[in-house]
């Protein structure tokens, strides 16, 4: 019997909480979600988007590779203590690194410029639907290579690293070593 009034209890007070939770939401979701962003000068990216671009972050454009055991140069960088980096395998990750950055800065900033076009077509009201489907197509082929970069590094990374570095950096970002590296053909140099 105490059992059963104790699960009562717990259920009402979770179902109070919920309700709470979901009015205070309510009241705290404007009617208009997209207001605030008027303001953006480019509507499509946020600030953080359009710096990570400019400066050549991953955005998470690598994450099928970062989750399944493909180590990232930059990130290899950051744990190359930990991952017990050889001298030369420094210099080939820093090396990488440069070649990424060099590649994915100038789509991050095609993007840019492309989404910032889209924004001038819409706000001069010159879209057709064939300007429509060109300029989201051109986007749609820029983030495609600019994720293609950032995974073609990751996968890179993985001639560079033993197999016990790689599992090692997945531990070191907290992966837990879930995806082993046993059958990606690992190999250090």
């Amino acid at each position: 019997m105490f059992q059963a009034l104790a699960l009562s209890a717990c259920l009402a007070i979770t179902t109070l909480g919920l309700s709470g939770a979901a009015s205070a939401q309510v009241t705290h979701t404007p009617q208009q979600p997209y207001a605030h962003l008027q303001s953006r000068p480019v509507k499509a990216l946020s600030d953080q988007q359009i710096a990570d671009l400019r400066a050549g972050r991953g955005m998470g454009y690598a994450l099928p590779a970062e989750l399944n055991g493909y180590p990232g140069p930059a990130h290899t960088l950051e744990n190359a203590d930990a991952l017990m980096l050889s001298p030369v395998q420094r210099e080939s990750t820093k090396a990488l690194f440069e070649a990424m950055k060099s590649e994915v800065v100038p789509l991050g900033e095609r993007l840019i410029q492309q989404e910032t076009e889209l924004e001038r077509l819409f706000a001069e009201k010159a879209v057709t639907p064939v300007i429509l489907e060109t300029a989201t197509g051109a986007i749609g082929v820029t983030q495609g290579a600019l994720r293609a970069a950032h995974l073609r590094y990751h996968l890179a990374m993985m001639e560079v690293l033993t197999p016990e570095q790689a599992q090692r950096y997945t531990q070191a970002r907290g992966y837990g070593g879930e995806h082993g590296q046993e059958g990606h053909g690992t190999h250090a140099r």
